[in-house]
């Protein structure tokens, strides 16, 4: 067998680690704890998990500046947009250079909404809603593939324990 053979085989089993650790659809996974650089999300009655190892963006200049110039994301990554209070939110892609999936979550870490794919460099605003506390970023496509769609939760630090539909203090 040749080096080759043991690429072949370490980069398979590394897309199959980095799939589990994405995705943990039909069956419980263990809680891991809260952090601030994770994101987990879950579906309703169990239908489906997800973790993303994120960066936050929680002052006014780090939201501005969002995913913007970046020629990649890795596929379990995202950034996790916090807002101080409930509001109305929109964003736009411009000078953003890969396609986009984000999801709108409310102060409970409630999904309320998608975009999906939202289009590199473009300028049209893609609207969130209003009562928006998170948002996360991720790459396009990916929200669909896993089957994350409204009424999915977060489990994350930026969400108050005492309002969150999946707290914190409950996995731990």
């Amino acid at each position: 067998m040749g080096s080759g053979d043991s690429f072949l085989r370490l980069t398979r089993l590394t897309r199959l680690v980095g799939a589990v650790i994405l995705v943990f659809a039909g069956g419980a996974a263990v809680a891991a704890p809260c952090s601030q650089d994770m994101v987990h999300l879950r579906g309703p009655d169990g239908d489906g998990e997800a973790a993303f190892r994120v960066e936050l963006a929680d002052t006014e200049a780090e939201r501005a500046q969002g995913l913007m110039h970046r020629d990649t994301l890795a596929t379990s990554a995202g950034m996790l947009f916090v807002y101080p209070r409930p509001q109305r939110v929109s964003f736009w892609m411009k000078n953003t250079l890969i396609p986009l999936d984000m999801i709108f979550m409310d102060a409970t870490g409630t999904v309320r909404r998608i975009g999906h794919e939202a289009r590199p460099l473009d300028e049209t605003p893609v609207f969130g809603g209003t009562g928006i506390q998170t948002v996360l970023e991720i790459n396009g496509g990916m929200a669909r593939r896993i089957g994350i769609a409204p009424g999915w939760e977060m489990r994350h630090p930026a969400v108050d324990d005492a309002a969150a539909a999946w707290p914190c203090a409950a996995a731990e």
